[in-house]
């Protein structure tokens, strides 16, 4: 349940709906409760008092001046992420969705919309019905108040969304949000532990049975206590999915031994252990923190945007996300439970694999471009410098297997004998001094 709610607290903070929805609900209760106030208040100052055309006047335009500056935020923050998307990769997108700021001024703005419309309403002269009057002075004060805000905020609107498309901010971003996952979901490392990179191998019997996906969408979180409770007593499972990879239908959740003890409904809680959702996210799957900064710098490097700064601003941030991933060990569990049940979680992501991920494409894509690869050869050296060489060895030999690609195909590549001889002597002068 708490991965689930998990799952859901990170669709809201993507959602643009959801904070608005909150501000347009509490401008309601607000306007009601102010309108209370007024009815209270008593002996107001001459000067905060109004005419019923000057309320009506005032909320109008505080209202329709609100609403068109929501209009205007909502093209903005939607132009923004076209231009993320078409300019640096689609994948940085989901992060700008999660901006706390845009959302607050989204929900001011339309709060005060609501707020301004639901004390309208409530104003009336003594013509227009029985009894006395309605100008609800103190609530027309808020009013203004809010409408002066809203204007504010979206000058800051404005000047927070023109900073915001800074390709070091939007990587900056990544790779805090990767980091913060690898501190939650990766332990720190143990020097009494083994040094090897490599998980434990989990063996499967011929008799297990296997519990499939119904549906196909990307795994986004594991509730491995979920699935354990929902794990028979006295059963075993090993689990074959994990975070970011994606759910293909009738694909192996896991295995479960002894078959006997598996029916419809085991299936069913195993099933609901494992979250799938339309979109890639990175709640447990520090992978993503790399694919994202690697779509960055292979889209700066394509023939169509062509600018190598950002390819090595992302390269810079992708050496500072891999020295604390190489250096901590991605996760290999066997949790037992209190009926005697077992689950083994293979290790989903090796040292090797991250580096092939952060550096394969982006090596190829960089093959006639020399001072690119120069900047993957620093990064390498920089990432390989932060790591115990003895500590871990599998990390280091994949980064001087990159190293040693890099340089090879620097020679093969068809450019100046002048640049070739540059990659050569920077690769040496890393790696082989």
């Amino acid at each position: 349940m708490l991965h689930r709610l998990r799952s859901y607290a990170d669709s809201v903070r993507s959602s643009l709906f959801f904070v608005p929805m909150v501000c347009v609900v509490t401008a309601v209760v607000l306007g009601e409760v102010m309108l209370l106030v007024d009815a209270w208040v008593e002996g107001i100052h001459p000067r905060l008092t109004a005419t019923v055309d000057s309320a009506r006047t005032v909320l109008t335009t505080v209202a329709g001046a609100t609403l068109t500056f929501a209009g205007i935020a909502f093209s903005v923050s939607l132009l923004l992420i076209s231009l993320a998307s078409s300019q640096y990769s689609p994948r940085v997108v989901h992060g700008m969705f999660r901006d706390p700021f845009n959302k607050r001024v989204m929900g001011l703005v339309i709060g005060t919309f609501t707020y301004c419309l639901v004390v309208l309403r409530a104003v009336r002269s003594s013509l227009e019905s029985e009894g006395d009057g309605i100008v609800p002075s103190v609530s027309i004060l808020l009013a203004v108040v809010l409408g002066i805000a809203s204007i504010l905020a979206i000058v800051a609107f404005i000047n927070h969304a023109a900073h915001s498309m800074d390709i070091s901010k939007i990587l900056h971003r990544v790779t805090r949000e990767a980091l913060e996952q690898a501190r939650q979901g990766w332990p720190e490392p143990d020097p009494d532990a083994d040094a090897a990179d490599t998980g434990e191998a989990l063996d499967v019997p011929d008799t297990a049975v296997p519990v499939r996906f119904v549906g196909h969408g990307w795994v986004q979180n594991v509730d491995y206590d979920g699935l354990l409770a929902a794990t028979p007593a006295g059963c075993r499972v090993r689990l074959d999915t994990f975070a970011g990879l994606y759910a293909v239908q009738n694909t192996p959740v896991c295995h479960v031994w002894p078959p006997d003890a598996v029916d419809d409904e085991v299936e069913d809680a195993i099933r609901r252990a494992v979250i799938v959702g339309e979109t890639r996210t990175m709640q447990q799957d520090l992978a993503y923190g790399v694919r994202q900064l690697a779509d960055v710098a292979l889209k700066a490097m394509s023939p169509g945007i062509n600018d190598p700064t950002t390819a090595h601003d992302a390269l810079s941030h992708m050496g500072v996300l891999l020295a604390d991933l190489l250096r901590r060990v991605p996760p290999a569990q066997r949790l037992s439970g209190d009926r005697g049940q077992s689950l083994m979680v293979p290790r989903a992501t090796t040292h090797e694999q991250l580096v092939g991920l952060a550096f394969d494409e982006l090596r190829i894509a960089s093959a006639d471009q020399p001072t690119a690869l120069i900047y993957l050869l620093e990064v390498l050296h920089s990432v390989e410098r932060s790591l115990d060489t003895e500590r871990r060895p599998g990390a280091v030999a994949a980064l001087r297997r990159q190293a040693a690609m890099v340089h090879a195909m620097s020679q093969d590549a068809p450019a100046l004998d002048a640049d070739r001889e540059r990659v050569r002597a920077a690769y040496e002068s890393l790696f082989t001094t």
